[in-house]
């Protein structure tokens, strides 16, 4: 097996799950985008998490009873004529090579194998992924599956599997940490290039295209987001995405990005001068935003609480904004800073985290750290964010390599 990752997560599921149960998990399905096109597809990422497989369609299996544990996957039936069109399907040999799970299905034959374990071998819990965080969102397959599976067998115990796989991924394992770092050094190559070659009376696309290019060169599976490029005034959007506006000498540009890397995600932002040499008032400014910054990855550790952290930079803003004469009252903090520094980082970008706001920080667990200043009348906008794992010892920035400070930037640049 290429990578021991998916059966060290298997296992630890396993641990959570009733004598007596099931599994079912779906890879899911490319969304429809016009005609006979597809969006590019992205994989369920808690059966990613279970499996390692990107494949779409197939169906993991893990079934707990009397003490015998089993993994079991549904493949898609090889088909000549679909071979040519759209590539061979995942064969055997190539699941068992990425997952380490050695008995195998085909998705036709899932139903009967499952109505056999439910009957014959009176299994009486199934757990289902069933997160459905939205009212009008689009129902998942694994929803679907879940009424039909009440239709059809009433007295099935049916269990939520969505809060014990996000309890999961709060912690991340070697392996999994290793992808991050490797998707944060991928990002620094994109931020370096840009810093390089940013010039005044560029689009922010033109920009953005020097990221694309570094990422994509050095093996990125993806991007972990659409990357924001915004110069002057557009940097106080905080999901500003049209990045097709002129930067011009004088302005700040902010990046908000990340690469992918085998599914897991890095999320970075940097904020530099277009021209390459901060003025005193973005310097004051900036500096402000990068010791809010240093406070809060100082403060984390295991056991420090997560609400603790936003609270850090909002007590140093009240006092320096107040310093600078920019606001009057500790309140006044909301109008120039209105999001939260932190959140949890993994296979998603805002990775799943339930319980997290209202606890305490783990050894494994990885987050960001990103405060912002949004300063709209004079046109600056400032973010500048890291990528930290937390470690018994307290934590490791995974983006200390990225330039962060005023001298490492204009140097960058400079060169």
């Amino acid at each position: 097996m290429s990578d021991n990752i998916f059966l060290a997560n298997r296992q630890k599921f396993f641990d959570k799950m009733e004598d007596g149960s099931l599994l079912v998990i779906f890879a899911g399905e490319p969304p429809l985008k016009r005609g006979d096109e597809l969006y590019a597809f992205s994989p369920q990422r808690n059966f990613y998490y279970l499996t390692g497989i990107t494949s779409t369609s197939l169906i993991l299996l893990l079934a707990k009873k009397d003490k015998e544990q089993t993994a079991m996957l549904f493949l898609e039936r090889a088909d000549d004529v679909t071979a040519k069109w759209d590539g061979a399907v995942l064969s055997k040999e190539e699941a068992t090579g990425i997952s380490g799970i050695e008995k195998f299905k085909f998705i036709d034959e899932f139903h009967r194998h499952l109505q056999r374990m439910l009957f014959r071998d009176e299994y009486k819990t199934v757990y289902l992924d069933l997160e459905h965080r939205y009212w009008n969102a689009k129902r998942t397959p694994d929803v679907k599956f879940a009424g039909e599976l009440r239709e059809k067998y009433p007295v099935i115990n049916i269990i939520d599997a969505y809060p014990m796989l996000a309890e999961l991924r709060l912690i991340k394992g070697c392996g999994e940490i290793d992808k991050i770092q490797k998707a944060v050094d991928l990002t620094r190559d994109g931020v370096e290039l840009m810093m390089k070659n940013c010039k005044p009376g560029m689009r922010e696309y033109e920009v953005e295209a020097y990221f694309d290019f570094a990422i994509k060169k050095g093996g990125a599976s993806g991007f972990a987001f659409k990357t924001i490029a915004a110069g002057g005034k557009n940097a106080t959007i905080l999901h500003y995405l049209n990045n097709d506006q002129i930067i011009n000498d004088g302005d700040l540009l902010l990046l908000d990005l990340g690469a992918q890397y085998q599914q897991y995600s890095a999320d970075i932002s940097r904020t530099f001068p277009v021209n390459g040499k901060f003025s005193e008032r973005q310097k004051q400014i900036y500096n402000i935003v990068l010791e809010a910054n240093e406070r809060v990855i100082a403060a984390i550790k295991p056991g420090a609480p997560y609400a603790d952290l936003n609270k850090i930079v909002k007590d140093w803003y009240a006092e320096e904004l107040a310093r600078i004469g920019l606001i009057e009252k500790a309140e006044d903090v909301d109008k120039y800073y209105y999001h939260g520094v932190s959140h949890s980082l993994g296979l998603e970008t805002h990775d799943i985290s339930r319980g997290l706001a209202e606890g305490c920080l783990k050894e494994g667990m990885a987050l960001t750290v990103e405060p912002g200043l949004y300063i709209e009348e004079e046109g600056i906008g400032v973010r500048i964010e890291d990528d930290v794992l937390v470690t018994a010892e307290g934590c490791k920035v995974l983006s200390a390599a990225i330039p962060k400070t005023v001298e490492d930037i204009e140097r960058v640049m400079g060169s």
